[in-house]
C-alpha cells in the first residue's frame, strides 16, 4: 500500500506512519492529496458564526490548537457518510495548546477530519498549518482523537482563538446557562390598568435547573423582558446580549411558537397576551445563524 501526502515521509519513518494510519482506519487505501491554492475550509473558519462555535464547543471534552504535520486522503469508498464534494483525511498533528478541557493530552495527535474540495476538486493546503480541534480522546489509544463532528476542525487565526476562549470561559463558568429543552409553562397576570401585565415563561433545561423568562408591560412604555437561569426570577436585569451563551440558549433553541402542550394561562385573553409576549421575546432575540455546511 502506498500513501501520497503533501510532503514525502522519509523511508525510516514511513513504516511507523503506515501503521498509525492502519490502526486508526483498520483498512484504507489513501489517495493522492491535491492541494488547493485557496483553501475553501479557510472561508469556513473566517465566517464561522457564534452558534457554530457553541455547537462544537459544548460536546467537546478537548479544544486543542494543533499544527498539522502529515496528511493522507482516505479512499471515498472507505469513508462512510462522506458528503459529496468533500474528502476524509487522516492527519497527524502536534499539540500547540489546550484551549479547553481537563483531559491530559500528549504532543502527538492523530485524527480523521472531513474537508470540502474547492471548485476544481482540490483540497486545502494543511501541512504546517495551525488548526483548532473540537474533540474527545479515544479510550485506550493515547494521542488519538475523535472530532465531535466530521468537520470539527477550523483553521486557526488569533481572532478565532480569542472567540473560542471567550465562549469556553462562559461554558465553564459556575452557574452557566444550561441547554434549553423546551417551554414548560406560561402564566400571564394582568395588571390593574389596561395594557398592564406580566408574563412568565418557565423553561425546561437539560440538567433540570430552573430557567424562566419574564415580560413586563406598562402603559405608555416599551415592554421589558429578562431571563433567569436560577431559582431567583429576574425582572429588572437587561436582556442577554447577542452572541453570548444566554442568547445562544434562547435564540437557537426556544420553540418558535407556544406549543399546545404547554401549560398556559386559563383565560383566553391571558393566553393571547402570553402568546403576544412570547412573539416579542423571539423578535428581540432575533435569528440564530449557522454558517457551517
Amino acid at each position: 500500500m502506498k500513501l501520497r501526502m503533501e510532503k514525502p515521509v522519509p523511508d525510516k519513518r514511513k513504516a511507523l506512519f503506515h501503521r498509525a494510519l492502519l490502526a486508526l482506519l483498520f483498512s484504507a487505501l489513501p489517495m493522492p492529496v491535491q492541494a488547493a491554492d485557496s483553501p475553501s475550509s479557510e472561508s469556513i473558519a473566517a465566517q464561522v458564526a457564534y452558534a457554530d462555535l457553541a455547537d462544537l464547543s459544548e460536546p467537546a471534552a478537548l479544544v486543542v490548537k494543533a499544527q498539522v504535520r502529515k496528511v493522507a486522503e482516505v479512499e471515498p469508498g472507505r469513508a462512510a457518510g462522506l458528503r459529496t464534494g468533500w474528502a476524509r483525511l487522516y492527519i497527524e498533528a502536534r499539540t500547540e495548546a489546550v484551549l479547553g478541557g481537563r483531559t491530559a493530552l500528549g504532543e502527538a495527535l492523530r485524527y480523521l477530519v472531513d474537508v470540502p474540495r474547492d471548485a476544481k476538486g482540490k483540497l486545502p493546503k494543511l501541512g504546517k498549518r495551525s488548526v483548532i480541534l473540537f474533540a474527545r480522546p479515544v479510550a485506550g489509544r493515547p494521542g488519538e482523537l475523535q472530532l465531535v463532528a466530521p468537520d470539527a476542525q477550523l483553521l486557526w487565526d488569533p481572532t478565532l482563538e480569542a472567540r473560542v476562549k471567550a465562549l469556553l470561559a462562559e461554558l465553564y463558568a459556575p452557574g452557566a446557562p444550561r441547554a434549553i429543552g423546551g417551554l414548560r409553562e406560561a402564566i400571564h397576570v394582568p395588571g390593574a390598568l389596561a395594557g398592564e401585565g406580566e408574563t412568565q415563561f418557565f423553561l425546561t433545561t437539560a440538567g433540570g435547573e430552573p430557567a424562566a423568562i419574564t415580560v413586563s408591560r406598562t402603559p405608555g412604555s416599551e415592554p421589558r423582558w429578562a431571563v433567569s437561569f436560577s431559582e431567583l426570577v429576574e425582572t429588572g436585569a437587561p436582556p442577554p446580549v447577542r452572541e453570548t451563551l444566554a442568547w445562544y440558549r434562547l435564540a437557537c433553541f426556544l420553540p418558535r411558537q407556544l406549543a399546545a402542550s404547554a401549560n398556559l394561562s386559563a383565560a383566553p385573553e391571558d393566553r393571547q397576551a402570553a402568546a403576544s409576549d412570547y412573539r416579542f421575546v423571539l423578535e428581540q432575540l432575533g435569528t440564530c445563524p449557522r454558517l457551517r455546511r
